[in-house]
């Protein structure tokens, strides 16, 4: 009994040994769909290049297992056509699993408001200029300081004007004529001294025979600056001070070039100051001032805005909206979608059944999330909005980056290795 047991083992030796083989080859085969032995068009008879650590691309190993960080190494596939090379394919699974979500590129307006910084400035038109207007001598300031509120008829300053005698002399003389040549004669005084800047108001012959003018206020305002200390000697022409009004000012708004064409002359604007939180000033561009500024390279917009009140004082900080007229749709893609390197600007385009490709686009205006794209897409295509840096990652391991930045003409697609393991750098 022992014996038939014992030649029973023998002979079923080669029979388990040939299961097992049979076993071990077919758990070897690559299933129908499993990404890692079917990677973008490579057959299971596809030959690894090298292996390589995801976390760090650039070394490179002759065989499989596990590199000196521990980390399960990714192969590095030869072959395939130029469409495998140019997309990244991702097992739809893997897709779900990391939450990718796309979004459609479509037409859309993309006005939204334009913001930009400001400052408060005198409204230069109403500004009022007194100067003297012969040689004379600054007997007495009744404004002594600048920014003084003054009303319209307040004394400003009284004038010693020597040249201004003769004039005066001659005035007088004529005041009680009666003949009709000597009421001529009484008129050309009168315009004479009209045209020296003298009034019946402002003028009086004191008892030394020199002429006290003095100067009143045309209207109300407040004096910005005082050129003139009291003694002064003055010249026909010289600034003595400015009065400048306070129930409108200008607003310069600092436009950024990109902006400027979406802003014109009557364009709405809201503007609001730290000063009075919560209060809006509503108003619109008079007009867009035709240089740029050096420094800073914006465009600055002039606004005109009603400050009855007072509240808004010149030199205040501003914020101003913008509301630009509406213009026509643009192909726009979300913000999140974009992936900017430097001074390259891409998106990753899904293709469907779990393939991607990056494309180089050219970016426009922005506004509520959306940008505008110039060149790279087309409308009805599907980008990438989440996730997608790391397919992005995939596509650089790949070289489609680099065909990318060799100007290639058609839009370029990446080649990937199976997406298991994300890898996050490209191998030299």
């Amino acid at each position: 009994m022992k014996r038939v047991t014992i030649i029973a083992f023998v002979a079923a030796l080669p029979l388990t040994a040939a299961v097992a083989y049979w076993l071990g080859h077919r758990g070897a085969m690559p299933a129908a769909g499993d990404e890692a032995a079917v990677v973008d068009g490579h057959g299971p008879t596809a030959k690894a290049l090298y292996w390589y650590d995801p976390m760090v691309p650039d070394q490179h190993f002759d065989q499989p297992g596990l590199s000196p960080m521990g980390m399960q190494m990714v192969p590095k596939y030869a072959g395939g056509d130029e469409a495998s090379r140019d997309t990244v394919r991702i097992d739809p699974a893997t897709v779900q699993n990391l939450g990718l979500r796309t979004a459609a590129v479509q037409r859309r307006m993309l006005e939204g408001e334009v913001q930009a910084p400001g400052t408060i400035t005198w409204d230069l038109r109403k500004a009022i200029v007194v100067s003297a207007r012969v040689d004379a001598v600054i007997q007495r300031l009744d404004v002594r300081a600048p920014y003084t509120k003054v009303s319209e008829g307040t004394p400003l300053a009284s004038m010693l004007a020597p040249e201004w005698n003769s004039a005066l002399a001659e005035a007088e003389a004529l005041r009680h004529a009666t003949s009709a040549d000597a009421k001529a004669l009484q008129g050309a005084a009168q315009q004479r001294l009209r045209v020296l800047g003298l009034s019946s108001a402002d003028m009086h012959t004191s008892s030394r025979g020199q002429a006290s003018i003095t100067l009143h206020a045309l209207e109300g305002g407040i004096v910005t600056t005082l050129d003139v200390r009291e003694g002064q000697r003055v010249s026909a022409g010289q600034t003595l001070m400015t009065i400048n009004r306070l129930d409108t000012v200008w607003v310069e708004a600092a436009l950024p070039q990109a902006l400027a064409a979406r802003v014109a002359a009557g364009t709405p604007v809201s503007v609001s100051t730290d000063a009075q939180p919560g209060r809006h000033y509503s108003g619109q561009v008079e007009t867009l001032l035709p240089d740029i500024d050096a420094a800073t390279r914006t465009l600055r917009a002039r606004i005109v805005l009603s400050n009855t009140d007072g509240a808004l004082s010149p030199g205040m900080f501003a914020r101003i909206d913008f509301t630009p007229v509406p213009g026509q749709p643009v192909l726009a893609i979300p913000d999140e979608a974009l992936i900017t390197t430097g001074d390259r600007t891409r998106v990753i385009v899904a293709e469907g059944h779990g393939r991607f490709h990056p494309v180089a686009v050219r970016t426009g205006r922005s506004a509520r999330g959306y940008t505008e794209i110039t060149q790279g897409l087309h409308a009805d295509q599907r980008v990438v909005t989440s996730g997608q840096f790391l397919i992005d990652s995939e596509a650089s391991l790949s070289g489609a980056l680099e065909r990318l930045d060799d100007g290639d003409a058609a839009p370029a697609k990446a080649a990937s290795a199976p997406m298991g393991t994300m890898p996050m750098g490209e191998p030299r």
